[in-house]
C-alpha cells in the first residue's frame, strides 16, 4: 500500500510538473506570436499610411464636410452663451459630435481593410479614433479638449506615422495622427486599429504547438495510467500468491499431520495388537494421502495448464442424460449434504463435450455451494437448450459474494476474505478450473450473487 502511494503521488507530482511547464511554453509562445502579428500588421499599417501621403484628404472629405457645415451654426450659438456652465456643457456636446463623425464617416478603415486584402493579410478589425486636440477657430480661440500629453507631441505632418501603441498594450495598433482644420475648427486625433479575430489568428500560429503538447500530455497520461495499472495488477498478483502459499500450506499440513499422527499411533504396542484399529488407521493414512496426492496434483495440472493449450477428448452426448449421471454420483458421493432440486429442458439437445472436464466442472460449483453455506444446502440445477448453446445454472442459499470478489473469483488462486481465515477451505483453484473448462469448451461461465442471498452460477457451451 505505502509503495502504490508513493508512485501515485511521485506520479501526480511528475504530471503536474509537466503541466505547468507545458502552461509556460505555451504561454511564451502566445506572447511571441502575439508580438509578431502586432508587428506585422503595424509596418503594414505604416506601408499603408505611406502610400496615402499627397490623397490623405481623400479619405477625410466627408467628415471635414460635415465639420464644417456643423461649426457654421455652432459659431452662431457660441457668441450667444454667456454663462459658464453653460459653456461646459457645449463643450461636451461639440467634443461628442466631432468623436461620433470622426468614427463613422471616415474612409480610411476601408482603405486599410483593401490594402491588408491586397497583402494577403486578415482584414477585419475594429478601429477606434481619439480626439488629442480640439479648438473652435474664432476671434478668441475656443479650445474644447486638450489631453495633457498632446503639448509634447509635434504636430506635423511628419510625425503620422506608426510610433506606438496605446501606453505599450499589444492589442490596438496606432496607424496615424493626423489633423484636420476647417474654416472653423482645429482637431487632433490618432487612429487605431484592434484585430476582432486576434485570439484565432494566434491559435492558427500555434495550432502545430498545441496539439503536440495536448498529444504528448495524452500519451504520458496513458503510460502513467498503464504502468499504474500494471503496478497495481502486480500487487494483487502478489497477494494472491501469498494467500495462495498460506492456503496451500493450510491444506498440505492438513493431510501431513493426520498422517503423522497415524503413523505415531500404530507405533503403540496397544493399537498394533487390536487388528480393527490397525486397519481404521490404515484407511485413515490411505485417505490422507489420496488427499495429498489430489493436491499435488492439482497443482501441477495447473502447471501443466499454463504451459500447454487445453486438450479436450470431446464426444457428441446427450446433454440431459450427462447432467442426471453428475448430480446422482454427487448426491451418492456426499452422503446426500445438500437439497438438490432439478429441472431440464434440454429437448433431447447433444452437445461435443470432453465428459471427464465437464464432470469437474459440474462437480466444482455443486462442492462450492456445498462448501460456502452456513445453513443446510440447498441447490438449484436448471438447464436449457437454445440459441446454439445450452445453459445450465446452478443457484445455492449459501454465503453469497460481494460485488468487488465477483470481478476475480475466476482468477487463478484467488479467495474472498472468508477464505483467509481458513473457515472454508481450499486454493481458489476450483472456479479457476470452472472458467478453463468453460473457455475450452467455447463457452463461458457467469456469476450473480449478493452477500446472504446465494449465489447463482450460469454456464453456457456451445452445441
Amino acid at each position: 500500500m505505502k509503495k502504490r502511494n508513493t508512485v501515485l503521488i511521485l506520479g501526480i507530482f511528475a504530471f503536474a510538473l509537466m503541466i505547468i511547464a507545458q502552461v509556460i511554453i505555451i504561454r511564451r509562445g502566445w506572447k511571441q506570436v502575439d508580438e509578431m502579428i502586432y508587428h506585422r500588421y503595424r509596418s503594414l499599417a505604416q506601408e499603408a499610411n505611406t502610400s496615402l501621403r499627397g490623397s490623405r484628404s481623400m479619405v477625410f472629405d466627408t467628415v471635414s464636410y460635415l465639420l464644417d457645415y456643423y461649426t457654421e451654426d455652432l459659431m452662431k450659438e457660441l457668441t450667444q452663451i454667456t454663462d459658464d456652465q453653460q459653456l461646459e456643457n457645449k463643450k461636451s456636446d461639440i467634443f461628442d459630435y466631432f468623436s461620433t463623425a470622426l468614427n463613422t464617416e471616415q474612409d480610411l478603415s476601408l482603405y486599410l481593410s483593401e490594402y491588408f486584402a491586397n497583402q494577403d493579410a486578415e482584414n477585419e478589425f475594429n478601429h477606434t479614433i481619439i480626439i488629442t486636440n480640439l479648438e473652435i477657430l474664432s476671434e478668441d480661440t475656443l479650445v474644447v479638449y486638450r489631453d495633457p500629453e498632446f503639448r509634447g507631441r509635434r504636430t506635423s505632418r511628419d510625425s503620422e506615422g506608426v510610433e506606438h501603441s496605446l501606453k505599450g498594450s499589444t492589442s490596438s495598433i496606432l496607424v496615424t495622427r493626423p489633423w484636420l482644420v476647417g474654416n472653423n475648427y482645429a482637431v487632433n486625433f490618432d487612429y487605431y486599429i484592434d484585430f476582432t479575430f486576434k485570439r484565432s489568428m494566434i491559435l492558427k500560429e500555434l495550432s502545430a504547438s498545441l496539439g503536440l503538447s495536448i498529444f504528448s500530455i495524452v500519451i504520458v497520461v496513458m503510460i502513467f495510467l498503464y504502468t499504474y495499472r500494471n503496478l497495481m495488477e502486480e500487487q494483487r498478483l502478489s497477494e494472491l500468491k501469498t494467500d495462495f502459499i498460506n492456503n496451500m500450506t493450510h491444506e498440505l499440513k492438513t493431510p501431513l499431520a493426520t498422517i503423522t499422527v497415524a503413523g505415531k499411533t500404530l507405533e503403540i504396542e496397544k493399537i498394533r495388537q487390536d487388528e480393527s484399529k490397525i486397519l481404521d488407521t490404515a484407511k485413515l493414512i490411505g485417505k490422507q494421502s489420496i488427499h495429498l496426492n489430489q493436491l499435488i496434483n492439482m497443482i501441477l495440472e495447473i502447471s501443466m495448464w499454463e504451459r500447454t493449450e487445453f486438450q479436450l477428448d470431446k464426444k457428441k452426448v446427450d446433454i440431459e442424460e450427462i447432467m442426471n449421471d453428475i448430480v446422482t454420483s454427487f448426491r451418492t458421493g456426499c452422503s446426500d449434504c445438500a437439497s438438490l432440486m432439478e429441472k431440464y429442458t434440454f429437448n433431447g439437445a447433444k452437445a461435443d463435450i470432453d465428459l471427464v472436464y465437464f464432470t469437474t466442472l459440474i462437480n466444482n460449483l455443486l462442492s462450492n455451494a456445498v462448501k460456502y453455506c452456513d445453513k443446510d444446502p440447498e441447490i438449484s440445477i436448471e438447464g436449457i437448450a437454445g440459441d446454439n448453446n445450452i445453459s445450465i445454472k446452478i443457484s445455492d442459499n449459501g454465503i453469497g459474494i460481494s460485488k468487488s470478489d465477483q470481478k476475480h473469483v475466476f482468477d487463478k488462486f484467488y479467495r474472498a476474505t472468508s477464505g483467509n481465515i481458513h473457515k472454508y477451505k481450499g486454493l481458489g483453484l476450483g472456479l479457476y478450473y470452472v472458467k478453463k473448462i468453460a473457455t475450452a469448451h467455447g463457452g463461458d461461465v457467469t456469476v450473480s450473487s449478493k452477500p446472504g442471498k446465494g449465489s447463482i452460477f450460469t454456464v453456457r457451451i456451445p452445441f
